[in-house]
């Protein structure tokens, strides 16, 4: 005895597969898919993770600064001991560096804690227009302290031991001036995108 079928044969599909698309498939669950550090860097712009990696430049550079000219006033078995707060020059740079540290060290800080964290730590519109102020003032102080570090470095006897913590921290700090202001570039960028809202 023959069954005729109604339906037309489907060519090349199985009765299993025919099933399925019509169906969609049931996505598999992964304790690691709706991980709250993953879902918050995935829906941060690229921007912020440049702006850390950068602030933590500017971080490291700018404790270098600091610590060299600190060291070398420490080494008391030179022939000419000599001290940065022995020269006002060399003590500003030494506030300067100090000064971005701490501001870096904030500044990093508060963008881990927002990519870490679901919430802010200080509100996006004050953070921008913050950021943009006082990168300004610490890419202005840092060029400052580097010019008359330069002066500074003239005025040295070529005999004392300070001299190449001088020309290193001088260094170290246009370095940190350079990497603060790609830090101003992204802040203007953020506020300007801001106030186009």
């Amino acid at each position: 005895m023959f069954v005729v079928s109604c339906r037309p044969p489907m060519a090349g599909v199985s009765p299993v597969s025919a099933s399925s698309q019509s169906q969609p498939p049931f996505p598999t669950p992964s304790p690691f898919s709706f991980s709250v550090a993953s879902t918050r860097l995935s829906t941060r712009p690229p921007i912020y993770h440049s702006n850390l990696i950068l602030r933590f430049l500017a971080l490291v550079l700018s404790f270098i600064s600091a610590l060299s000219l600190a060291a070398s006033s420490s080494k008391k078995n030179s022939p000419r001991p000599s001290s940065f707060a022995d020269h006002s020059e060399l003590l500003y740079c030494f506030v300067t560096s100090v000064l971005v540290f701490v501001y870096s060290a904030f500044q990093l800080f508060k963008g881990i804690y927002d990519v870490a964290q679901r919430g802010i730590l200080i509100s996006d519109k004050f953070s921008d227009y913050m950021s943009f102020i006082l990168d300004q003032v610490a890419g202005y102080l840092l060029i400052s302290s580097s010019s008359v570090a330069i002066l500074a470095i003239q005025q040295i006897d070529k005999t004392e031991s300070i001299l190449k913590a001088v020309i290193i921290s001088t260094t170290v700090s246009f370095v940190a001036f350079l990497v603060i202001v790609i830090c101003t570039l992204f802040s203007g960028y953020k506020l300007c995108k801001r106030i186009s809202w």
